[in-house]
């Protein structure tokens, strides 16, 4: 065997990324039954984000900050790229809520890191807090499963999105449960939101998880969030409600009991008990304090002394950069309604299809209107200096007459999803572009927004995993196909390591603390692998605009996966992210070149002391092997 059963699946990743892989098997077995078993005439009680932040204590804060700050912009921005800083601002956030918690989540694995978290969130529940926690299904399973006891706290709402058939018991056997649902697995929310009183909120790359926050042992995740506070926050609520009140998120309640966690619990512990005695009879042994767990992890005494070493950010000390800004967000209708085939679905998103929510702060809420105002802040990109704009609408400065503003109707049928709002955006770029996307598979109309980027001579450079870096490796199937393509255009490829360098502590790991230890390099938080796996979802524009989100650049994200982004036009954040990223690519990452003949070459990082490379970097022989059997296999929109 090339490799061990336990291997397979972590080949495969832990996303639905592999659900190529169910389609071949159904299509062996032949299995044609739709979408069975799920709850019909659930009740989903209305709710919606508390009406106005100004009365909390949030809600001043906010305030306070940007007066003392003189903020010209009713929203504030605070990078937060390092582990400590993206947790101890969610802990800040639940210890400070007064009102209303609303998280929004692909995945929130039950490790020490979610244990402390979610404690945090019980307790402001018991204090008063109206806490709503909306879940996508796909990842609920296994030890996972025991987030959803949630469910049945006092005071906490929680509900699946876009749930699955089968049994919670394991990863595995759910997903063989699952094959004859195959368009529903392959169908995500992917969003990430973190939000209190309506009045300061998280959004980016990070899960909620031990990987998310530089505490797992078997490797971490790069990744980047941004806290928000203001107005603009208001607008993420709002894409909130829509998927909360949406027909495809069912209450927990309606899909599993407490007593079924609680077997499903029991289970568990008496599988741990098992593989204890199994272990201790092989003549190895679990330090007392280990609780291994189905999937190979353990959570150690020192993974949980090293988070609970976090401390909340101390938020009215937080360096708020004030700036006008956009959100960008997919309806939930982008996920068609049950009995639909994802093989009916076109190659490419129809004009108008799968509408896109697109709003700027403080803008109407009619879908055109909103749409034009929010683009129009990103087109700003190519304006004057912030300080020279004079026009503005709703509180942010609009577009000069050097740039023009999109007809309405030509922009909505340009922007059916958050991933085809950023290829319209990256048509206005005039100098640089600067790309990090951890799954990168780019459809044709990415490449030809790519050409016509070079054509124009913008600058356009890539960050994306290597495949010893990637967590599925088999989507560096896709992105590796259209590698010579995009590199004979001019796009810059870097692929960045899978060692945990110094770098990658530093460059990528400190953009946005606040003092104190940073997540990635203080002691506190050295963990013992030294894999690194990114995560971060960014776009910098001509060094102006400033783009965070869930989204990846492939198709799997245009088509299928619902996403969110926060477009930022700020100077100041673009330059220090940018400079940050510029460290990685020079020094934690992979320059791949096309030599004469079309052969490639791996360009080694500065002052890593590694030859260059001409097969893929750092990854073994038997990889690079499945790589070549499976990738032919796997179509480029299920990747």
């Amino acid at each position: 065997m090339l490799l061990s059963t336990p291997a397979i699946p972590a080949f495969l990743g832990t996303t639905a990324r592999y659900g190529w892989l169910a389609l071949l098997a159904l299509t062996i077995a032949g299995t044609t039954s739709g979408c069975a078993g799920l709850p019909k005439d659930v009740e989903r009680p209305v709710s919606s984000a508390l009406a106005s932040p100004a009365g909390t204590p949030l809600g001043q804060l906010v305030e306070e900050r940007r007066a003392s700050a003189g903020g010209r912009h009713p929203s504030g921005f605070l990078l937060l790229s390092g582990p400590q800083a993206a947790y101890s601002s969610r802990l800040a956030l639940v210890d400070a809520a007064q009102k209303t918690l609303d998280l929004q989540y692909y995945a929130i694995h039950a490790d020490a890191s979610t244990e402390r978290l979610l404690l945090s969130v019980v307790a402001a529940a018991r204090r008063g807090v109206r806490v709503r926690v909306l879940l996508d299904d796909f990842h609920s399973v296994g030890r996972d499963a025991q987030v959803m006891r949630l469910a049945f706290v006092p005071n906490i709402e929680m509900r699946m999105f876009n749930p699955l058939t089968g049994a919670r018991g394991s990863p595995l056997g759910r997903m063989f449960s699952a094959l004859s649902d195959f368009s529903r697995v392959q169908q995500r929310m992917h969003n990430k939101l973190f939000i209190a009183d309506n009045a300061m909120g998280v959004t980016g790359g990070r899960n909620l998880g031990d990987a998310y926050f530089g505490n797992a042992d078997s490797g971490n995740f790069v990744d980047l969030d941004v806290l928000a506070a203001g107005p603009v926050v208001q607008d993420l609520s709002h894409s909130f409600d829509s998927y909360w009140n949406n027909e495809r998120a069912y209450p927990v309640q309606s899909l599993v009991t407490r007593e079924e966690l609680d077997t499903l619990r029991e289970r568990m512990r008496n599988s741990d008990a098992v593989q204890r005695e199994r272990i201790a009879g092989q003549g190895g042994a679990l330090a007392p304090d280990s609780q291994p767990v189905q999937d190979g992890r353990r959570t150690t005494a020192a993974q949980r002394a090293r988070i609970w070493d976090y401390q909340p950010m101390d938020l009215a000390q937080a360096q708020f950069t004030w700036a006008p800004a956009a959100v960008l967000v997919d309806k939930p209708a982008k996920i068609p309604p049950d009995g639909t085939s994802l093989a009916a679905l076109p190659e490419q998103p129809p004009s108008r299809a799968t509408p896109l929510a697109v709003v700027s702060r403080g803008a109407a809420r009619a879908p055109a209107k909103a749409s034009t105002e929010a683009l129009t802040v990103a087109a700003g990109a190519a304006a004057p200096p912030e300080s020279s704009a004079s026009n503005t609408t709703n509180g942010i400065p609009s577009a000069t007459a050097a740039v023009s503003t999109p007809d309405p109707a030509t922009l909505d049928a340009q922007t059916d999803t958050v991933v085809d709002g950023l290829l319209h955006l990256m048509g206005q770029a005039r100098r640089d572009l600067l790309i990090i996307s951890p799954y990168f598979v780019p459809g044709p109309d990415m490449k030809q927004a790519f050409a016509a980027a070079r054509a124009r001579g913008v600058r356009v450079r890539v960050l994306t995993n290597s495949l010893a870096s990637n967590d599925a490796p088999i989507a560096h199937a896709g992105y590796a196909r259209h590698r010579p393509d995009l590199l004979a255009m001019g796009v810059e490829l870097y692929e960045m390591r899978s060692e945990l360098t110094g770098v990658l502590r530093g460059a990528l790991g400190s953009t946005g603390s606040t003092g104190g230890r940073d997540g990635l390099s203080g002691a506190a938080s050295s963990v013992g692998s030294s894999r690194a796996m990114l995560h971060s979802k960014i776009l910098i524009m001509d060094g102006r605009l400033l783009v965070v989100g869930s989204m990846n650049l492939d198709i799997r994200s245009q088509r299928q996966n619902t996403e969110i982004a926060l477009l930022i036009r700020s100077s100041d954040l673009s330059r220090r992210a940018t400079t940050q990223i510029e460290t990685a690519l020079r020094e934690a990452a992979w320059h791949v070149q096309l030599r004469d003949g079309g052969k490639l070459v791996w360009h080694a990082p500065e002052g890593s002391g590694l030859p260059d490379a001409t097969t893929e970097p750092d990854a073994s022989a038997p990889l690079r092997l499945m790589l070549q059997l499976l990738g032919p296999l796997a179509p480029d929109h299920l990747l």
